[in-house]
């Protein structure tokens, strides 16, 4: 394995590594309130096409890190999509209530 290969490798690794904690807080928590919806919706993209050009350039490094990445910062933007729903449900509820 090159050393580009290498280090490509490692720095997937770790980015895709720190999105485990966020993923296991939010689960564990149950909410995802503190989550911004658009910062997430924009790296969820970012990350989409990062795995189609490293498809396209058959990298195999930049694919397992960006399929991965994907996958969690797809689950973390589940649960906050998830989270604001059922507010808007909380709310709409309250508000039948003070009717």
């Amino acid at each position: 394995m090159d050393m580009a290969t290498v280090i490509g490798s490692l720095a997937g690794a770790l980015t895709t590594i720190a999105f485990i904690p966020q993923v296991i807080r939010t689960w564990k928590t149950r909410s995802a309130r503190d989550i911004s919806l658009v910062t997430y919706l924009l790296f969820s993209c970012g990350v989409l096409l990062w795995l189609i050009y490293g498809i396209l350039l058959q990298a195999m490094p930049v694919i397992l890190a960006n399929g991965v990445t994907l996958l969690l910062s797809a689950s973390i933007l589940a649960l906050k999509i998830r989270d604001m729903l059922l507010q808007q449900q909380r709310l709409r509820a309250a508000d039948q209530r003070t009717l």
